[in-house]
C-alpha cells in the first residue's frame, strides 16, 4: 500500500493552554507543530494541517489547512471526517491522523498502521495498554457515517472505533511515551526538559 496522506489535529480550543493556539507554542526553540512535522513528514508525501484557527502564522508551514466541515468544534471526530474528505478529493482511499500536540511520534507510525490494515476496519495505535485512537488510518468509504454520526451527537473517538470494529497497532513503552501529547503549560513544560533526548 502506498503511504496514505496525513493530517494533523490541531482543531480544538486550547482551554487548557488559555486559548492560545497550541502549534504555534514554543517548543525547543520551535513551534510545538514543527516538532510533529519533523516526524510524520518524512513518512508521507501528502501532509495537512486541520485547524479552525485563523492565525496567519500556521500559514508559514506551507500545508493545506483543513476547518472543520461541520460547526460549533465538536472534537477529534470532526477532524478526523475534514482528513477523509480531504482525502477523497485526492482520489486515495485511506487517510491517516495524528495529534497536532504529540512532539515524539513513531518514525515508523505510519508504515505500521497501514501494513496492519487497508480494508474497511480503522487502524489505532496502542501502547502499554492504552489506545491512542487520534492517531489511526481511516477508510475514506466510512465519510458519510462518521458525519451521520457526528450529526447524530457521537462524540468519543473510541465510540467510532469500537463500532467501527477497529484493529489495533502496537507500539513499545517507550521514554519519553512515543504518544505523549501536550496540552498544558506543564505537559510544555515537561516535553522542553525531554525533547534534548530525542533528536
Amino acid at each position: 500500500m502506498i503511504a496514505p496522506p496525513a493530517v494533523m489535529l490541531s482543531g480544538g480550543a486550547s482551554r487548557r493552554m488559555g486559548g492560545t493556539d497550541k502549534a504555534l507554542m514554543p517548543l525547543a526553540g520551535e513551534p510545538l507543530l514543527a516538532h510533529v512535522i519533523a516526524r510524520i513528514a518524512p513518512q508521507t508525501e501528502r501532509l495537512a494541517l486541520n485547524t479552525n484557527s485563523a492565525d496567519p502564522a500556521l500559514g508559514g508551514f506551507g500545508l493545506p489547512m483543513l476547518p472543520d466541515t461541520l460547526p460549533d468544534r465538536p472534537g477529534p471526530l470532526a477532524g478526523i471526517l475534514a482528513a477523509m474528505d480531504w482525502a477523497a478529493e485526492l482520489g486515495d482511499t485511506h487517510v491517516v491522523t495524528v495529534p497536532g500536540d504529540t512532539p515524539f511520534l513513531p518514525a515508523d507510525l505510519i508504515p505500521c498502521l497501514t501494513l496492519r490494515g487497508a480494508g474497511d476496519a480503522p487502524v489505532v495505535a496502542a501502547s502499554s495498554g492504552r489506545l491512542h485512537p487520534v492517531a489511526g488510518l481511516w477508510p475514506v468509504a466510512s465519510r458519510t457515517a462518521l458525519r451521520d454520526a457526528i450529526t447524530g451527537g457521537l462524540r468519543k473517538v473510541t465510540d467510532w472505533t469500537d463500532a467501527a470494529g477497529a484493529l489495533t497497532c502496537e507500539f513499545p513503552a517507550t521514554d519519553p511515551d512515543l504518544f505523549f501529547n501536550v496540552n498544558t503549560p506543564e505537559d510544555l513544560a515537561r516535553a522542553e526538559r525531554l525533547i534534548g533526548g530525542t533528536r
